[in-house]
């Protein structure tokens, strides 16, 4: 049986949630950026009468002012994304439970076992189009195919609130003439590879011999050439699906850079946190600690140190991380971003974890372990009932490096 698979993308997703609660954003051009005080900052997201300026998404806030200076810049609320999220996703659930989100405002769906109670693919997109439009103010631009590749393609195609179908008997038409980097997993380096074959439109990509794509690009070109022609097969995998986690982590991009080392100490508490909350959310605890610097010129450095047992704990997160910087890292050169990772998973089940208690531990050490387990717990509990920025630390909430505003999670 072909399949039906749609790609839904919400069209300039932070800026449109941001019109919805601020409706007087809609009649002015504006753009959501992480720090509208900085020059420096980047655009994140822009509305319609921005992008008709040529503002263009990453660009800096310097750079989108000299096309507009009438901009209105927007601070990002990312916990009310999220919650738009969620409910847009809820919606594309009520036609099929193939619903494999992409990012925060992608997803997949293969309605191919939909078909027969709500028609073809074209009718469910202009369905979902409505729905998501009137129920969240959210519009919606979506490809429908036979494969994943070329829904995102169709998405793509036309914006913004749009349905394109892409067929087995148009894609060369529609898609072959396109520039190479519209293509899924072609970046600036792929491009440039690219370039050298001569290869500039997903149609020369197409055309191209096979074998000589995968001797200049490995596997991913071998791949890309699949794409092109149509023969992606990869399934849509529902949100349902129990997936193994392998690691959790989380990371911040300061709106200033690191100097020092209470700087330091105020980044490790915050995500040491934030990774400890979400490995008691997914039961389990780490028996390593990873940590990414990247300085201002983009400089990354990466090291890794085991602990003496798992732990889901954000103080035992925090001192270990700490360690690896003050070994690793020279205190007085600045730092632009930080992520800490907790890698080898154990379920955190007294059956699955096996402690050995030494007669050489301090005195107390069980005990002192357990108040902090229950004191974070207690701090879970909190945030799942009042909101994450419920309770944090005192530091944390009165600081200028804008951890409150950006969490990235890996």
């Amino acid at each position: 049986m072909e399949r039906t698979i749609l790609h839904c993308d919400c069209n300039g997703f932070y800026a449109s949630v941001e019109c919805v609660l601020h409706p007087e954003l809609r009649s002015v051009p504006m753009a959501v950026c992480g720090d509208p005080e900085s020059r420096r900052g980047i655009i994140l997201a822009k509305n319609e009468l921005a992008k008709g300026y040529g503002i263009k998404t990453a660009e800096t806030i310097w750079q989108a002012k000299r096309k507009c200076p009438q901009l209105v810049l927007a601070p990002a609320h990312h916990d009310q994304y999220a919650l738009f999220s969620k409910r847009i996703n809820g919606i594309y659930q009520r036609y099929t439970d193939l619903v494999e989100p992409f990012s925060i405002d992608e997803s997949w769906l293969d309605v191919t076992g939909s078909r027969e109670l709500f028609g073809g693919g074209k009718k469910i997109a202009d369905e979902l189009r409505k729905a998501v439009r009137e129920e969240t103010g959210v519009t919606i631009s979506v490809g429908v195919s036979f494969n994943k590749v070329f829904a995102k393609l169709g998405s793509d195609y036309k914006k913004p609130d749009a349905t394109t179908v892409i067929s087995r008997e148009n894609f060369r038409e529609l898609l072959w003439p396109l520039p190479v980097d519209r293509m899924i997993f072609v970046g600036d380096s792929s491009k440039a590879a690219l370039e050298k074959l001569r290869v500039r439109t997903i149609g020369d990509l197409a055309r191209l011999d096979r074998e000589l794509l995968e001797k200049k690009l490995g596997k991913q070109g071998a791949a890309l050439s699949l794409y092109a022609n149509g023969l992606d097969k990869s399934p849509v995998r529902s949100v349902y699906e129990e997936r193994e986690v392998k690691s959790i982590g989380n990371s911040i991009t300061f709106k200033r850079n690191l100097t020092g080392i209470e700087d330091i100490r105020l980044g490790v508490r915050a995500i040491a946190d934030q990774v400890a909350s979400r490995l008691r959310r997914h039961r389990v605890k780490c028996a390593t600690v990873q940590v990414v610097i990247k300085d201002p010129d983009f400089r990354v450095i990466s090291r890794q140190r085991p602990l003496k047992k798992p732990t889901h704990l954000s103080r035992d997160l925090y001192e270990c991380a700490l360690a690896i910087i003050l070994d690793s890292w020279k205190i007085t050169a600045p730092i632009r971003m930080l992520s800490i990772t907790g890698a080898n998973l154990v379920g955190d089940g007294e059956d699955t974890i096996q402690e050995q208690l030494s007669l050489f531990d301090p005195p107390g050490e069980r005990e002192e372990e357990e108040k902090q387990e229950n004191l974070e717990t207690a701090l879970d509990e909190i945030r799942a009932k009042f909101g994450r920025e419920a309770v944090s630390f005192g530091s944390v909430i009165h600081n200028d490096l804008g951890i409150r505003d950006h969490k990235k999670e890996l």
